[in-house]
């Protein structure tokens, strides 16, 4: 079993607790999902926001998902001119037997964008 680094990021419409709450949700389920991954095979995640969100903590969501007893932790994303404004990313530490090609990143939305290269 190896440990494997998944990235993923979303953008958020708006600066609102509940928003963000949902969107981070289903950046963590899309995450599991599309790699086939159960809460047991999740190390750590590692939430970033940009400046501009103010409303709660991105691993609020992941605890809403019974996420209880994963190490989680916060920051801010670097204040960037030019940067895409209201994202939640993630780097979420996992065992899994996928290979690192194998691996599926997740952006959704318009997230998308930051990472044409591995984005799935």
């Amino acid at each position: 079993m190896a440990v494997r680094a998944v990235r993923g990021a979303v953008q958020l419409d708006r600066d609102d607790a509940a928003h963000m709450d949902e969107q981070v949700g289903k950046l963590i389920t899309a995450i599991l999902e599309r790699n086939e991954l159960h809460a047991d095979d999740l190390i750590s995640i590692w939430f970033t926001a940009t400046p501009d969100l103010h409303s709660d903590f991105p691993a609020v969501a992941a605890r809403k998902l019974g996420l209880s007893d994963v190490p989680l932790i916060c920051a801010q994303e670097l204040d960037i001119a030019g940067a895409m404004p209201r994202v939640v990313r993630v780097l979420t530490h996992v065992e899994t037997e996928r290979s690192r090609s194998e691996v599926a990143h997740v952006y959704l939305g318009a997230a998308a964008a930051l990472r044409k290269d591995i984005a799935q």
